[in-house]
């Protein structure tokens, strides 16, 4: 990978290398090194994982979602950006949006998202307690490929799908509430969105912890609450969501006095200052 990157950027003639980590970039940033080109990385979550670290050293800048990060990084080479939400997130038709659910607009609605592949305690939880939660509640179900209920497709106020893609702003105009995972892009469209949310972050058994330290500093700013995949059951879900409910105005105040960064440009500027 290295040497193949190393002939590569000989070839292309890059004027900066930009790097937001996995598995493949570390070889890269290697050889753009070599070459005297410089390297800006991106780090989404709280602390760098490996592949950031193996290319921090070789990096000019690194730019840092959560400022929290910055403790993690030499001070010369920390920036902190933000992570760029889509512009479109922004746009959605909340008539719209329960139009796809086939909501009413007399009911909060809360929509749960387990991630791209869904999260099946999760979704196991929240169909066990559906019938609490309709006496208050509409729930629009992201579940994952392969995870629809059929024996529940018929049931008033609960709209499940496997996916949404292209109607995802519509949906989120339309709801009050989240339920999620805790990766860091899906943080800070919440946070830009102002949704108050109920993260259940993947233990550490399924990731490297970085959703943990991702939803601790999310509830420690007051942006959301926090409840423990090991502590998600039934009767802890729906007290979350009492909570939740019950510090709406709360959650929002604070997330609407979180000062907008402009994370898109800060991060071309940064390009722009390494090409100088």
């Amino acid at each position: 990978g290295f040497i193949k990157a190393f002939f590569t950027l000989g070839r292309i003639k890059p004027d900066v290398v930009f790097s937001k980590g996995g598995f493949v970039t570390p070889p890269v940033v290697w050889a753009a090194w070599l070459r005297r080109i410089p390297v800006i990385i991106h780090e989404s979550d709280i602390t760098p994982g490996l592949a950031n670290k193996l290319a921090l050293p070789f990096a000019n800048h690194i730019c840092h979602a959560f400022a929290e990060t910055a403790k993690h990084l030499p001070a010369n080479k920390a920036v902190h950006t933000g992570i760029p939400v889509r512009e479109e997130l922004r746009k959605g038709d909340a008539q719209k949006g329960r139009e796809i659910c086939g909501f009413s607009s007399d009911k909060p609605a809360v929509l749960v998202i387990g991630g791209s592949v869904g999260a099946q305690a999760i979704n196991k939880t929240i169909r066990s307690v559906l019938p609490d939660l309709l006496k208050t509640f509409q729930i629009c179900h992201l579940c994952g490929r392969g995870n629809l209920d059929k024996t529940l497709s018929q049931t008033d106020g609960y709209a499940q799908f496997e996916y949404i893609s292209d109607d995802l702003p519509h949906i989120f105009a339309a709801t009050d509430f989240v339920i999620s995972r805790a990766g860091a892009t899906t943080l800070f469209e919440l946070l830009t969105l102002h949704k108050p949310a109920l993260l259940i972050p993947l233990s550490a058994r399924a990731s490297r912890g970085d959703q943990i330290l991702n939803a601790q500093s999310f509830k420690n700013t007051g942006y959301s609450l926090v409840l423990s995949e090991a502590d998600l059951t039934p009767d802890t879900l729906l007290q979350s969501i009492t909570d939740l409910k019950s510090k709406e105005t709360e959650l929002k105040n604070t997330m609407s006095e979180w000062s907008d960064r402009d994370a898109i440009s800060d991060i071309v500027q940064t390009i722009r200052n390494a090409h100088k």
